[in-house]
């Protein structure tokens, strides 16, 4: 057994994959709602940009699942970060010719979701098989400091590059994801093609079945759908960068880093130091002041305190994250892992994407400020349910399987 997690090849190529797509796949998303908002000014269109690529998804889940558990994995993701490239080099030609608007845009984003749809859970589903299970939390938590670094990188030199125009940009992130075919081609596993099955309703919906006759998975991924859903304030950093704080595109840039920043230094810690007891305190106790700093964040006026509580929200995401992941993928059996990942998956982009959507149309009714109160507000209130509706994820003690 090799000393550490970045001793095995597969693992460290996985992980430059990992940062490459990350960090491509944010700096789109700053500048796509950057010109959004410039095209629109409209919180509303916004908020469709995140369900355009939430409704692909969710459209998808049950085939996503079947092509993750009956295909090799690396070669879906080639053909997920291939796609993914295409859309970049798509906004560079629309941008530098002129023809890039509203409609576009929202056109990039249903591609961009399609390709994430297949990418998420296959991704999920591979890294189990690169590292001993008895590694996995903290290969998991290696794994998510490598994203959350790109996630801190890729909005802030997105949002530097900007200053050359938006071509600029959207052409590194097709170099960065040719870069992360080329490592994902390098990934060895032990990888058996499984017995083709014919496709049925049951094998169709055998990880929402898992799922539902795993209660602790069940109450860890619903308790981190409905926190994001309610708290995530994603979507309207544009407004709040722009009308509530006063700061240009380095200002949204810094904004969307910072929670990658609080995510990044407790996923290294958790590398170095798993969680080892108090698994479902761990979970709750850190959703919960994941709902406080988001509404420290709707008050904030000040910009630095705007950053501390966007870097606090992302810090005790990343416990829950951690703590959610290794809870379904360490219950989970090798061969159902694709399909329970694409479930999961759906969970995450409902957090998300859907969650973006929420926040464009309550901002849309109520304002920005408003909608973010409700928002942490809510998680709050979830975060109690939640305790009473799976008792037994909050007594939970360790993060692997009984």
């Amino acid at each position: 057994m090799k000393n550490t997690v970045l001793d095995i090849p597969s693992f460290r190529y996985f992980l430059f994959n990992r940062i490459a797509t990350t960090m491509s796949i944010q700096m789109l998303m700053v500048i796509v709602g950057w010109q959004m908002y410039d095209i629109t000014h409209s919180a509303f269109d916004l908020g469709l940009v995140g369900l355009a690529q939430f409704v692909p998804a969710l459209a998808l889940c049950l085939v996503v699942g079947h092509v993750a558990d009956r295909y090799d994995r690396r070669y879906v993701l080639v053909a997920c970060q291939a796609a993914q490239g295409c859309v970049a080099l798509l906004l560079t030609f629309g941008t530098l010719f002129g023809w890039l608007g509203r409609d576009m845009l929202l056109i990039a984003s249903v591609a961009l979701g399609t390709a994430r749809a297949f990418q998420l859970p296959t991704q999920q589903a591979l890294l189990p098989a690169l590292v001993p299970l008895s590694a996995f939390p903290r290969a998991l938590a290696v794994n998510s400091a490598g994203s959350q670094l790109a996630t801190i990188l890729g909005p802030a030199v997105g949002g530097f590059i900007y200053v050359a125009g938006a071509a600029a940009v959207y052409g590194a992130c097709a170099a960065m994801c040719a870069f992360a075919v080329v490592m994902i081609y390098l990934v060895r596993y032990d990888y058996s093609r499984p017995a083709r099955e014919p496709v049925t309703l049951q094998t169709l919906f055998a990880g929402i079945r898992f799922i539902w006759r795993r209660k602790q998975v069940l109450g860890a991924i619903s308790l981190d759908l409905l926190a994001v859903l309610f708290g995530g304030a994603t979507a309207l950093l544009p407004i709040f960068a722009r009308d509530v704080l006063h700061v240009g595109s380095w200002g949204l840039g810094l904004l969307r880093s910072a929670p990658a920043v609080g995510a990044l230094l407790v996923s290294l810690s958790l590398a170095r130091h798993p969680i080892e007891r108090r698994a479902g305190k761990m979970l709750f106790g850190s959703v919960a002041c994941y709902g406080l700093a988001t509404l420290v964040f709707a008050l904030s006026r000040s910009f630095a305190l705007s950053l501390a509580a966007l870097a606090l929200s992302g810090a005790f995401d990343m416990v829950s994250v951690v703590v959610r992941q290794s809870l379904v993928q360490l219950d989970t059996p090798d061969d159902m892992r694709g399909r329970v990942s694409a479930v999961n998956a759906i969970f995450i982009g409902a957090s998300n994407q859907l969650g973006e959507f929420e926040s464009g149309v309550t901002a849309g009714w109520f304002g920005a400020v408003p909608s973010v109160l409700i928002g942490g507000m809510g998680t709050i209130c979830i975060v109690a349910l939640w305790m009473k509706l799976f008792p037994t994820l909050a007594k939970r003690e360790t993060l692997t399987a009984s």
